[in-house]
């Protein structure tokens, strides 16, 4: 009997480790609510529309800082960007946190299969991806690329050429501008996204073979500009049916450098180097956004749809983040790096079978949620790590979506030698701008009510200053944020 007891003891953990939630997690590059299943009627996402059909949608997710390096670190430390004192592109979270345990890393040590592909974390402008974070090597491709030598700075630069980062000067290669559009009649793998979803099926038959748990990483490269899709994703969409932005100047009595004009925008062609957008143009960026996003869409749901014939669905835990938002302009501005709500409001999907009801909503969300979230959905311990999690699980939402996580969420963003705090309710976005150490005093603020003013466009801070006294208390309440990886001011 001893031999047969031995045996009982070995298989039972394989057993439960078969048994575990899987992991599918769909990062969207530059993708805002701009969704069918958001209410948006032009758009074409029919794919990621279904996956919210069999899931919660969280109709108040924001990121806590609208820049791409930046949230990723939020999404896969659970840290906000205060806490870790990394702000820009190019500095590598472990720079703050050299032994931080990453989201993925988690679910290594508890046995999973950890695998990247696509952009997961931000590789590129000096940054590099974190081995550490995956049991292999993360496959990358473009963000920024082209299928028309034309397309590509007149002709003058190779696709791989036309957008780096020059380590000796510490900026952006100063190369010609690539077009800010392409529009080419190729199949859906000649770009990025296509063979990402192309990669991410190979790597689920592999994952049923496996019979390991799996956690998988897909990460979608548009709406990023360039808006380069295949020819049929742009044929999906009337161009004369877009609205212009309602509001095209910057909000009244806002601090100039809370707002933005050209920056990543005028990197490409035909956009003006000051930024300014006419309308004519304006709606042909608009036509690309959303092309951009269906192209996405619809590798997406060839995903999903390859997930479901394997009959790994019922078994693994699907969430579709947006790294931020994105200016469609709004204020006049285009992209992302604002405090502003079209740069900070992002989708955000959890389809968890047996746990969420399918096809509801609920409320607020912040980026650094995901890490604990997942986790604890995934039936795995509490999280001991280094690093700070500022991240609250969002499970018992998720079981009754009447249930509030949270009443606000707070992001932050740097301009002017200052680092602007927000703070979002369901009524108002209130927005401390001082340097770090400064007293308060020092302090110039922003309040927009969205009752009465959804567009943004006056800053009420003078007129309602009981309301910036609450929501000040409130970040008063939250850690001083650090000034640089590591350092308290």
């Amino acid at each position: 009997m001893r031999p047969l007891l031995f045996l009982f003891a070995f298989l039972l953990p394989l057993a439960a480790q078969e048994n575990r939630k899987n992991v599918l997690l769909i990062c969207v590059d530059d993708l805002k609510p701009a969704l069918g299943c958001y209410g948006d009627a032009l758009a074409k996402t029919p794919g990621i529309d279904k996956l919210a059909a069999r899931g919660v949608r969280f109709d108040r997710a924001y990121c806590n800082q609208a820049i791409c390096s930046a949230s990723r670190n939020n999404l896969l430390l659970g840290s906000r960007s205060t806490s870790i004192g990394i702000y820009d592109l190019k500095v590598n979270f472990r720079q703050a946190v050299p032994d931080a345990v990453t989201l993925p890393q988690w679910f290594i040590k508890h046995g999973y299969r950890a695998e990247a592909v696509g952009k997961i974390l931000h590789t590129g402008h000096g940054n590099d991806d974190d081995a550490a974070s995956w049991s292999v090597p993360t496959i990358t491709h473009k963000v920024v690329e082209y299928y028309k030598p034309e397309s590509s700075a007149g002709g003058q630069l190779t696709r791989e050429e036309a957008y780096f980062w020059n380590k000796e000067l510490g900026r952006i290669n100063q190369l010609p501008r690539g077009a800010a559009w392409e529009i080419a009649d190729v199949p859906d793998n000649a770009y990025s996204d296509g063979k990402i979803a192309d990669e991410g099926i190979e790597r689920l038959k592999a994952a049923k073979e496996r019979k390991q748990p799996f956690f998988l990483a897909l990460g979608f490269t548009k709406p990023h500009l360039p808006f380069t899709a295949p020819k049929k994703y742009w044929d999906m969409h009337d161009p004369a049916a877009f609205e212009l932005a309602k509001l095209d100047r910057y909000p009244q009595g806002a601090p100039p450098y809370a707002t933005k004009r050209g920056e990543e925008i005028a990197n490409y062609e035909p956009v003006p180097s000051d930024g300014k957008v006419d309308p004519e143009l304006a709606r042909k960026l608009i036509h690309g956004y959303y092309a951009a996003s269906s192209y996405a869409d619809a590798q997406i749901g060839r995903v999903i749809d390859e997930l479901d014939r394997l009959g790994l669905a019922e078994n693994t835990v699907i969430v579709l983040w947006g790294d931020h938002g994105w200016h469609l302009g709004d204020h006049g501005m285009w992209t992302k790096h604002t405090n502003y709500e079209q740069a900070n409001r992002i989708p955000l999907l959890v389809v968890a079978p047996g746990i969420a009801k399918p096809g509801t909503q609920a409320g607020f969300a912040e980026t650094v949620d995901i890490y604990p979230t997942i986790v604890e959905l995934a039936g795995l311990p509490k999280p001991e790590v280094p690093q700070p999690i500022d991240g609250k699980s969002l499970v018992a939402t998720l079981k009754d979506p009447a249930v509030k996580t949270r009443e606000h969420v707070t992001h932050c963003f740097p301009r002017g030698g200052r680092l602007g705090r927000a703070i979002r309710t369901e009524r108002y976005r209130m927005v401390e701008w001082r340097a770090i150490g400064d007293p308060a005093d020092k302090a110039e603020i922003e309040l927009y009510d969205y009752e009465s003013d959804p567009l943004e466009s006056k800053n009420l801070a003078t007129e309602k200053p009981e309301i910036v006294k609450e929501l000040r208390s409130i970040l008063d309440a939250q850690p001083a944020p650090l000034q640089k990886p590591g350092k308290r001011s």
